[in-house]
């Protein structure tokens, strides 16, 4: 680990977490490896142990790793898994989502962008389990008195299970931000003009193509509720604009 002079301009506790964090994406630090004692650390970058403290504080909100009391305690990197990271890529989308006022527009396209990509390998991957939970679902959709909140929360269920049957755990991974940050905005902003009928209609759909391996068409499905979400959402901003004017 590198312990070279610290910038004296930028945080001490900033740039200390990022020597260690730089450790360990680099391999130089494994999973499991048990890091320096506070006193080792501040002495290796001429800093006080609270500088130090405020360092591991930081990693260990990144889930990085994970720190134990007794004789043999300390700090340790954390083994991490796609699924551990989930939340936090969760929380980052929407913390970016909402400062930096990413339009309808662009959430929309992205959000569809990246599930279409699960598409053809969801049809060819899926396993019973995820059609199942689909299923469930689109049932769940269909209760006439489901909530809006207990409605979009299934929404996200479904294309969380849909993301998950492409079996591959990088675009799981990435898709967390995009169906359960993204998804819930669009929710929030069309549950007042949307159709259930026709979203389970379509969710229907994709599910069939699924469940026969039919890549193509869950394509078009989703292709389908992409343009059946921008026109509510164009409906819903008209809808706005003309309560401003009037």
């Amino acid at each position: 680990m590198r312990t070279g002079p610290l910038d004296p301009d930028r945080e001490y506790s900033a740039q200390i977490a990022g020597a260690i964090r730089a450790a360990i994406v680099a391999g130089d630090l494994i999973s499991d490896a048990r890091l320096p004692s506070e006193a080792e650390l501040a002495e290796q970058f001429g800093v006080s142990r609270p500088t130090v403290r405020e360092a591991l504080k930081r990693l260990a909100a990144q889930n990085l790793i994970r720190t134990q009391r007794g004789a043999t305690g300390g700090a340790f990197v954390n083994r991490l898994t796609f699924e551990d990271a989930y939340e936090q890529q969760i929380t980052t989308s929407t913390l970016l989502l909402s400062m930096n006022a990413v339009s309808f527009e662009t959430a929309c396209e992205a959000r569809f962008a990246l599930e279409r990509a699960c598409a053809p390998l969801a049809a060819k991957r899926r396993r019973p389990e995820h059609l199942a939970t689909m299923h469930t679902e689109i049932l769940r959709q269909s209760l006439p008195d489901l909530s809006d909140e207990e409605f979009c929360a299934s929404d996200v269920a479904f294309h969380r299970a849909l993301v998950d049957a492409a079996d591959n755990p990088v675009l799981s991974y990435q898709l967390a931000g995009a169906v359960e940050a993204m998804q819930p905005l669009m929710n929030m902003i069309t549950f007042t003009a949307r159709s259930r009928e026709e979203i389970v209609a379509l969710h229907e759909a994709t599910t069939r193509a699924i469940g026969a391996h039919d890549g193509k068409a869950a394509d078009e499905a989703l292709q389908a509720l992409a343009r059946y979400t921008a026109r509510l959402a164009e409906k819903v901003f008209a809808e706005r604009k003309a309560r401003a004017a009037g």
